[in-house]
């Protein structure tokens, strides 16, 4: 199985940190007028904004860590890989394609949908379909988050109608989407550093063995 650069670990921890950090910002620098419990994260990122700038900036730098968490990760199958770097090509296009400071965004909503449907499909395309895997490329933890994406999605929507807490529940999906990769990635260190002790045990072992037998051989009839 081909190894993990250890600097996956740092882009792909960045991810949630740059995304939770930037919303944060944001709304601090939007101020009151701002609620953070009705009103998506789109809306800081808007045209006329006071965050604007922080939003868009945190977008960006979400998009380049999911394109170098989905070129680190190289154990995964493929079509997993490229559904996480699209998700990061639909971050850069949330940031350049913002959301009108009143009323919609037929462009703006088609790049969401497209980003939030890519990230919640890569961990079961990314799952290997055999024994012997890191933890996160297993098949029954990557269906089970991507089910558990697929309910927030709904949440939201069923949120968004009510006008009630659309921003609460997107920023949970937002969350779980922007943590996997890092679980990911950290699953699969632990498992080539288990797979090194393992080696090192077998052949100190070996060694021993052959030492022994050794001894036997050499040691004068009695």
């Amino acid at each position: 199985m081909r190894s993990v650069p250890r600097w996956a670990l740092l882009s792909s921890g960045c991810a949630p940190l740059t995304l939770v950090g930037g919303w944060t910002v944001a709304a601090l620098l939007e101020g009151p007028a701002y609620d953070p419990v009705t009103q998506t994260i789109s809306v800081l990122a808007a045209y006329g904004a006071e965050g604007s700038w922080v939003m868009t900036g945190a977008f960006l730098a979400l998009g380049v860590c999911h394109l170098l968490t989905a070129w680190g990760l190289r154990p995964a199958a493929r079509a997993g890989r490229v559904a996480l770097a699209g998700g990061g090509v639909a971050a850069f296009g949330v940031a350049l394609i913002p959301a009108p400071s009143s009323g919609g965004s037929l462009r703006h909503g088609a790049v969401v949908v497209t980003g939030f449907t890519l990230l919640a499909v890569w961990p079961v395309l990314a799952a290997l379909r055999r024994g012997g895997v890191p933890w996160g490329l297993r098949l029954t933890p990557s269906v089970a988050v991507s089910a558990l994406m697929a309910l927030g999605a709904v949440w939201f929507l069923v949120e968004m109608n009510r006008r009630g807490s659309a921003g609460v529940a997107e920023r949970l999906v937002t969350c779980i989407q922007s943590t996997w990769p890092l679980v990911v990635v950290a699953s699969c260190l632990r498992y080539a550093r288990d797979m090194r002790g393992e080696g090192g045990g077998d052949g100190g072992s070996g060694h021993r063995g052959a030492d022994d037998e050794s001894d036997e051989t050499s040691a004068p009839p009695r």
